[in-house]
């Protein structure tokens, strides 16, 4: 009899435990909303379509993940990515309607890889006064008078001092893929992507917070730079952030800012290096520039700048086609319509501005590396309309012209004083940003001097 009644208690305990269990996977396949739900699938319980996400994808278009679910579901569906409830647009419109509805519909948000490595309160901060402040800050040094009259000739200086060490080494290995530790699985386990991320966010967190307490014992003394603006709100009356905020501010801008640059600047080499034509009318243009100097020696201006129209085209492309984050993502703060659907309270949606630029119906062949697409005034404004890089609205990056800048000085000092050759194939791959699977290493030579020794 005992032996019955324990039996019918575990038979009981069990129908219960897998009731539950289904119960919670239904729930998560099918999560409450007040409307119909963008089409999509949640994938497997708290992996979601994490694995499907991650995975490499050997092209420059976009990765299979979008791909098989642009054709299945449109240019707006759900899914679930490390865990959190994710709605993509690959919809120019509401990607524009996104932006715009920043603050009210909308708030900046990230991953939990993310939130983490670049610190959940400072996510959190750059809202209101902080994010006000930071954003006010980066327009002083990054903004157009300021990169005119001051940060130009010292880039072109850091450009040509990293060139001209380049051009002492054998090989160098232009690839990097730090940016895979945002979205990525949020596992402290030696190996991973994320405990990388982890330990470079440490090591950097020390040298930021090293050198702001420095900085804060000798307020007096300026730099000219973001940590200026920086002690001077910290030892203000009413400080909008603390040193903890501000230490973590500083690690999140450097990585962002290395982030955005670095594909563009590797895809330049791959780029140029495999189209003989672009080099060649860029040299061009950069060479007219030198010989219509009174100097020799003079630096490149603001007004040379301004009237580089092939370069522009070239950069334009250049970042259509590096698209170096996997998207743009937001918070929803309210039940929001959209498009028929309803994305409820607390999801994120990513913005894809990649699945955009790889569009063929907007970009016409858009894997081909062709600056002059941007020359034909017809197609020109439909192309800067669906052009969305640097994101749009109150969020759009401050440092957007700071990037065309550099970029542009880049190629400069490059087609001007430089020649290259690939020592491996470099090939290009997609995991939400661009990667090269085996590395991409050249040899940088000056233009007029000896090769070097082969190296195979």
């Amino acid at each position: 009899m005992v032996s019955l009644q324990v039996t019918c208690a575990s038979l009981c305990a069990g129908t219960l435990l897998i009731a539950w269990l289904l119960h919670w996977v239904y729930k998560w396949m099918n999560p409450p909303c007040k409307g119909t739900s963008p089409p999509g699938s949640m994938g497997l319980p708290i992996v979601g379509e994490s694995i499907q996400f991650f995975k490499i994808s050997y092209s420059l278009d976009i990765p299979d993940f979008y791909k098989l679910r642009l054709k299945r579901y449109g240019p707006i569906f759900k899914t679930s990515l490390v865990g959190q409830p994710l709605v993509v647009s690959a919809d120019p419109e509401v990607n524009r309607f996104i932006f715009q509805q920043e603050g009210k519909l909308f708030r900046s948000w990230y991953p939990e890889a993310a939130n983490i490595i670049i610190g959940e309160e400072t996510i959190d901060g750059f809202h209101g006064p902080p994010h006000k402040f930071i954003r006010n800050s980066i327009y002083k040094l990054f903004g157009l008078e300021y990169l005119k009259h001051n940060l130009l000739p010292e880039l072109e200086a850091a450009i040509r001092d990293n060139f001209a060490e380049w051009a002492t080494k054998y090989v160098i290995d232009v690839h990097d893929s730090t940016p895979d530790g945002l979205i990525s699985f949020p596992l402290y386990v030696p190996g991973t992507t994320f405990y990388r991320c982890m330990q470079g966010r440490k090591n950097m967190q020390k040298i930021m917070s090293d050198l702001l307490s420095k900085r804060l014992t000798r307020p007096d003394v300026k730099h000219g730079d973001f940590l200026d603006l920086i002690v001077e709100e910290l030892q203000s009356g009413k400080p909008t952030i603390d040193e903890k905020f501000a230490t973590d501010a500083l690690v999140a801008l450097l990585f962002t800012s290395f982030v955005t640059l670095a594909p563009i600047l590797i895809l330049a080499f791959k780029f140029l290096g495999n189209n003989p034509k672009v080099l060649k009318a860029l040299k061009e243009e950069h060479e007219a520039i030198v010989r219509n100097r009174g100097d020799a020696n003079s630096g490149f201006t603001w007004e040379e700048y301004k009237s580089l129209t092939f370069t522009t085209m070239v950069v334009n492309e250049l970042t259509r086609m590096s698209n170096a984050t996997p998207g743009v993502f937001r918070k929803t703060v309210t039940d929001v319509q959209l498009n028929g659907y309803t994305i409820p309270t607390g999801w994120m949606v990513m913005v894809c501005p990649m699945a955009v630029h790889l569009n063929p119906e907007v970009f016409e062949d858009p894997l081909t590396f062709n600056p002059w697409r941007w020359q034909d005034e017809s197609q020109r404004s439909t192309l800067l309309k669906n052009f969305m890089p640097f994101g749009l609205g109150i969020r759009t990056c401050p440092a957007a012209d700071f990037s065309k800048l550099f970029t542009a000085i880049f190629l400069h000092v490059l087609v001007t004083n430089y020649r290259w050759k690939e020592i491996n194939d470099g090939e290009v791959a997609r995991m939400g940003v661009i990667i090269f699977p085996n590395g991409y290493k050249i040899q940088l030579l000056r233009s007029q001097g000896p090769d070097l020794p082969s190296v195979y």
